[in-house]
């Protein structure tokens, strides 16, 4: 006997018609189909289960019905608890930044909701070459060796994973506490800026955003110094080593080490989840625990 010809009878019978039926099975299916599938589990039973105009079970097929409802009816919440019990580790990955200074609270509240839940976390600046290069992240995702990240968007998610946007950052311009810039005025006063530029790559979205907005004011400023995440670029503009274009994600704690621009009328860099595959219960909670965060920590800026 087809198990599945069991479901579909299943849903016909709760529903009391075939095309009532194909409305309220969880997966594309139609009504042909049902019709054809439940005819061939009648053949197998050598039973009629129904009447079709008007609905009505037959006496086998109410027997049927009393026996297989109680396992379908409560399947969902049998899948539910395998999936919270099997649910203890939560990979995630970010920019260091993000995981450091701003996860910690959002997982915190995740933990009551999810206390057996474990956490291993991934720095992006440690393995990519990029922040805004999606490569590597999308792949560790497809590959199921993350279960989450927090990165910069692109407009249309990647092939076969999902995003959720979070905040729209702006951009920042950061300069060594001694420098003698005080306000971003005096960068755009200039056709090209003689200082070194540090960024992420050129192959970055960050990158790229910024290079399109200079062009776009008909200035000139190419990159000397690659970095591959937004602290390594804050470490070399405290170094003293040129001036760093980041984005401007307020840390928890404030720093001297830097004195930052806030770029305001620069197009702003979207940051959000990206994930694969269905949400699980722990995965959901924290993009929610984001969410929630980024409203309350960055009202101006969250989506």
């Amino acid at each position: 006997m087809n198990v599945h010809f069991l479901e579909l009878f299943y849903y016909v019978a709760k529903h009391r018609g075939i095309s009532a039926a194909v409305r309220h099975i969880p997966y594309g299916i139609q009504q042909p189909a049902v019709s054809t599938q439940i005819g061939k589990l009648e053949r197998d039973l050598e039973v009629k289960l129904f009447e079709r105009l008007p609905f009505r079970l037959t006496a086998a097929g109410e027997q049927l019905f009393q026996h297989v409802a109680p396992f379908f009816d409560h399947l969902p919440v049998v899948v539910s608890q395998m999936r919270a019990s099997v649910e203890t580790e939560l990979r995630i990955g970010g920019a260091e930044l993000i995981l450091r200074d701003h996860l910690p609270a959002v997982l915190s509240r995740v933990k009551k909701q999810f206390p057996q839940l474990r956490y291993r976390l991934r720095s992006l600046g440690h393995r990519l070459r990029s922040l805004g290069h999606q490569d590597e992240p999308e792949d560790w995702l497809r590959a199921g060796e993350v279960d989450l990240m927090f990165l910069p968007l692109n407009s249309r998610p990647p092939a076969k994973l999902k995003q959720r946007p979070m905040a729209r950052m702006p951009f920042a311009l950061q300069v060594h506490p001694r420098s003698e810039y005080r306000s971003v005025d005096q960068f755009w006063k200039q056709r090209r800026v003689s200082e070194a530029l540090i960024c992420l790559p050129e192959t970055s979205s960050v990158a790229r955003a910024f290079q399109n907005e200079l062009r776009r004011r008909g200035m000139h400023w190419p990159q000397t110094i690659e970095a591959t995440s937004l602290d390594l670029i804050r470490r070399y503009v405290a170094n003293g080593d040129g001036v760093g274009v980041n984005v401007h994600i307020p840390a928890a704690k404030r720093t001297r080490d830097v004195r930052e621009f806030v770029l305001a009328d620069f197009p702003r860099i979207t940051m959000g989840a990206v994930w694969h595959g269905a949400l699980t219960p722990a995965v959901g909670a924290v993009i929610e625990g984001v969410h929630a965060y980024a409203k309350e920590t960055w009202p101006e800026y969250a989506c």
